[in-house]
């Protein structure tokens, strides 16, 4: 197994993304300031989770690869289904048991986030409902988070909500990857959730204003691929929602006044669409 193996099974591009997660639940449940130690677990912790959850989805979908992406690591002959399978559900364990060195709150959060994981792998291709267990991995993930550093109440719950109906939207989109067009249009409305309430965040807060309406920005053209319907707009969509997600942490994270941690969430954008450069993000 080369290295470029395990960048591609990993789908390493879309890290950034994960790590402001961390950074944003936990700026909105700290009290005090954020403590920057205890983020650095967490986000080792989701690291971990978001790894396990791309390898088993590569084990779970090698028989539909072997037909439709034979260009994926197991398919090609370069690391066996089990090897795959056992590394998965090693990162995931791994995962969890950072998260019970950060509370048994946090641990109860990791071992709820690990299950949703499972199931979308496990079921994805089999459910109508793959988008809403993809949006609780995010969900969950604030959680994680939160509870790591103060309590899932409050903005920190809000802003978990708002994340959710964004994932649910991008997942949807993601799903009509594989033919290069948008179906039912109307799920697509979960992405306006998050931008309102950030927009409603940033009444007051410039900065987190900024951030709102750039996510505004990245959703409409991302619907404007969607609809436009030409060949490649459909993958150029996803990955592009997929960096939103940062832009929608930065938001919220300057919404609780930490400006320097909400650059660097912004900045996360920009890492996460210059990655997608090196390894695909879907």
């Amino acid at each position: 197994m080369t290295f470029g193996t395990i960048l591609r099974l990993g789908r390493i591009s879309n890290l950034p993304t994960v790590w402001t997660n961390a950074l944003a639940g936990a700026a909105l449940a700290a009290t005090g300031g954020v403590p920057l130690e205890t983020v650095l677990l967490v986000a080792l912790a989701l690291t971990l989770f978001y790894e396990g959850g791309m390898w088993l989805n590569d084990a779970f979908d090698a028989e539909i690869d072997a037909k439709l992406r034979a260009n994926r690591p197991i398919p090609m002959g370069e690391i066996g289904r089990g090897a795959v399978f056992i590394g998965g559900f090693a990162m995931l364990a791994a995962g969890t048991a950072i998260a019970f060195l950060l509370g048994p709150e946090a641990g109860a959060a990791a071992l709820a986030l690990g299950a949703a994981i499972f199931l979308y792998d496990w079921l994805h291709k089999r459910t109508a409902l793959s988008p809403v267990i993809m949006g609780a991995t995010r969900f969950l993930s604030y959680a994680l988070a939160a509870l790591a550093v103060g309590a899932f109440t409050g903005p920190a719950l809000w802003g978990a909500l708002g994340l959710f109906a964004w994932i649910v939207g991008l997942t949807y989109a993601a799903k009509q990857e594989a033919y290069d067009r948008i179906g039912a249009a109307w799920p697509l409305a979960a992405l306006a959730a998050p931008i309102l309430y950030a927009l409603w965040l940033g009444v007051s807060e410039p900065l987190t204003l900024a951030f709102a309406l750039a996510l505004a920005a990245v959703a409409a053209l991302a619907l404007r691929r969607l609809f436009r319907r030409a060949t490649g707009d459909v993958p150029k969509a996803v990955v592009t929602m997929i960096a939103g997600i940062c832009l929608y942490d930065a938001a919220l994270i300057a919404s609780t006044g930490e400006t320097g941690l909400a650059l660097l969430a912004g900045a996360g954008f920009l890492a996460t669409l210059a990655l997608q450069r090196v390894a695909s993000g879907t």
